[in-house]
């Protein structure tokens, strides 16, 4: 699904929101590789489970069409910075929920990226009979926590020793969600 551009100022920074398009693909695959490897908050070290831009390519047309899915990028200066995506389903029994995943460049923090990706996302999910939005975040990463909850969302689950980060320990995983009233 596609939604329409929206345009942000925040500490001084000005960046625009908006539908991923065809011509993002290049950019998304290197920028996924960079924030992976940035922070041990995501799923993947840099590299792993590569998506190469006409992967990119697939996922945007897809997600564009598809009414329970939406991809979004962050652009500032013409640079995308990061981006969030929802995938959905058409089965019956779970076509109301969606799965929410966010990313944003270190360098970017603070800006209230990841909180309007997140404000967009709700937006769209609250437009489109979407009554639950599902993520997952390591149980160390307070600051996403704290903005999910910010948001609506609450926590279902707790993943045990679910990630093994570069410490050679094992961290949790939250399950949490944002349920539509």
């Amino acid at each position: 699904m596609l939604i329409h551009k929206q345009d942000f100022k925040v500490k001084g920074l000005s960046y625009t929101i908006r539908s991923a398009v065809h011509e993002d693909a290049n950019r998304l695959s290197e920028l996924r590789v960079e924030i992976d490897g940035e922070t041990e908050n995501m799923d993947r070290e840099s590299g792993e489970a590569f998506i190469d831009p006409s992967g990119f390519e697939d996922i945007i047309k897809s997600d564009s069409k598809h009414s329970k899915s939406l991809f979004l990028v962050v652009e500032v200066e013409g640079r995308i910075v990061g981006f969030s995506r929802c995938v959905g389903n058409d089965l019956k029994r779970t076509r109301h929920k969606v799965e929410f995943g966010v990313c944003v460049l270190k360098n970017y923090w603070g800006y209230g990226m990841g909180r309007n990706l997140l404000k967009e996302t709700i937006n769209w999910a609250d437009s489109n009979e979407i009554k639950k939005i599902n993520l997952s975040v390591l149980e160390s990463n307070k600051n996403a926590i704290e903005l999910y909850k910010s948001v609506g969302f609450e926590v279902e689950g707790l993943l045990k020793n679910d990630k093994l980060l570069s410490d050679g320990r094992y961290y949790n995983t939250l399950l949490m969600a944002r349920i539509a009233v």
